[in-house]
């Protein structure tokens, strides 16, 4: 927690430097947003994917560029034998089109410690899976009787090292939607399929659903969230895992979202018992 705190510390600092430059000095400044862009159906303000579980279904708009970054604590026990993993999960989206943007993902960097009875510990250090994936949004949001719909879709090529290592290529497709049911509170649901690499190396097929309700202040600032998370198989055979969590984002500045995180696994092996995330998001518009 400790290295969490310091991490969030300095991405506070990150911010609030970057809100506190003049608009005219700023890369990430921009008067005109382009029409059915992300920033103009949020007022304006940067609204990235993270960091509920469900994506958003706006694009970012065209000649915008958006780093979404962050640090997850994950923790798990078996037996006596405890598990602490430390990711870096991050997303780079590229706006092509007013409703289209490329999308880069991957948890970047992993390193996990097991330590169990009596001397035992051991650790590992590894570079975490990629995906390429791509998000349309086709219908924007026009008040409570229009929701914005959109569809994203991620391939995983063969890729990592070591212990989180993949070697096939899978993939998933996510309907998505963002339904603002009051200007104070939205919902926000994702509904696909994905094709994944077990454990084991054999590919499976598994439904997904997540859901996330969010709710805002006045000047729309603070976004307090819950959401939860289904996954209808977690592997070959086995049966579903279920995440829940919540937090907080803090916007204080167009361009720049902080948020802070935590959840638990409430069913399955694959998810952690217990995660915190903190994170940073900022975005650039091409001069």
């Amino acid at each position: 927690m400790g290295e969490l705190m310091r991490l969030f510390t300095a991405s506070i600092v990150l911010a609030l430097t970057v809100a506190a430059t003049p608009a005219s000095a700023q890369t990430t400044s921009a008067p005109a947003t382009p029409p059915g862009s992300q920033a103009q159906a949020s007022g304006d303000a940067i609204n990235p994917d993270r960091p509920g579980i469900a994506d958003g279904s706006a694009v970012i708009g065209r000649g915008w560029f958006q780093l979404e970054a962050g640090v997850q604590q994950e923790r798990r026990s078996d037996a006596g034998i405890k598990e602490r993993a430390t990711t870096i999960p991050s997303l780079f989206r590229i706006g092509v089109t007013n409703r289209f943007e490329l999308r880069v993902e991957s948890n970047t960097f992993t390193h996990v410690t097991v330590t169990g009875p009596g001397s035992l510990s051991a650790s590992s250090s590894d570079f975490a899976p990629i995906s390429i994936g791509a998000k349309l949004q086709f219908q924007e949001s026009d008040g409570p009787a229009q929701p914005s719909l959109g569809v994203i879709g991620r391939v995983f090529p063969a890729s990592g090292t070591s212990g989180v290592k993949t070697t096939k290529t899978t993939g998933d497709v996510r309907f998505a939607a963002d339904w603002d049911v009051t200007p104070m509170l939205s919902i926000n649901p994702n509904v696909g399929i994905g094709r994944y690499e077990g454990d084991n190396g054999e590919t499976f097929t598994t439904a997904l659903f997540a859901l996330t309700l969010s709710t805002f202040n006045a000047a729309k600032t603070l976004n307090p969230f819950v959401d939860i998370s289904i996954q209808a198989a977690e592997g070959p055979g086995a049966g579903s895992a279920i995440i829940v969590d919540g937090g907080l984002a803090y916007v204080p500045a167009p361009n720049v979202q902080l948020d802070l995180s935590g959840g638990k696994g409430v069913r399955g092996d694959s998810p952690a018992q217990w995660f915190v995330a903190v994170g940073l998001s900022i975005r650039v518009r091409e001069r």
